[in-house]
């Protein structure tokens, strides 16, 4: 027993602190991804009525702009992350109906196992699941139509500036993998 709560202590050295460069790119990449998604949102609304932004694109852009090199932050974990969790999202709502108790408890869950299994794991993923299977009736109406958009463009989106973003210094890379 003694051993296992050991484990609780953590480390005694903290991350290395961010460079200001970092600083700034997270700020003006995040910026700009989010501005982006919130402009086309509108234009989609105004036309089309399909909504582009969704609250796990913060998350996403903390990771993304913010830890860059995580391999929670790759293009394949960001886009096939929301993609999958939205699938399994929609899905297990239809199959439970209109109960966000289990709705939420069996989507996340399911959507956690989908990305480990896959190896897109993007915690933000998580979220679309939730926000999926428990957002009311305006996304419930969407259906399938949720997983592309706004999860498949808005985080297509997210990566493109990544992509602009984060390989301005010299010394950065981005992504680390693709596949």
């Amino acid at each position: 027993m003694k051993s296992y709560f050991s484990k609780m202590r953590g480390c005694s050295t903290r991350p290395p602190a961010s460079r200001p460069v970092e600083v700034l790119l997270g700020f003006v990449g995040s910026c700009v991804a989010l501005y982006v998604v919130g402009v086309l949102h509108a234009l989609s609304m105004n036309t089309s009525g399909f909504p582009l932004i969704m609250a796990p694109f913060g998350a996403s852009a903390v990771l993304v702009f913010g830890a860059f090199r995580s391999p929670l932050a790759q293009p394949r974990n960001v886009i096939g992350g929301h993609v999958l969790s939205a699938i399994v999202g929609v899905t297990v709502y239809q199959l439970v109906g209109d109960n966000p108790v289990v709705a939420v408890s069996l989507s996340v869950s399911a959507a956690i196992a989908l990305m480990h299994i896959t190896q897109t794991l993007h915690p933000p993923g998580g979220a679309t699941a939730f926000v999926t299977a428990a957002g009311g009736p305006a996304v419930h109406a969407l259906g399938y139509w949720y997983v592309l958009t706004p999860c498949a463009i808005g985080s297509g989106i997210m990566v493109l500036v990544a992509l602009i973003v984060n390989n301005v210094p010299k010394e950065h890379k981005y992504p680390q993998f693709w596949v």
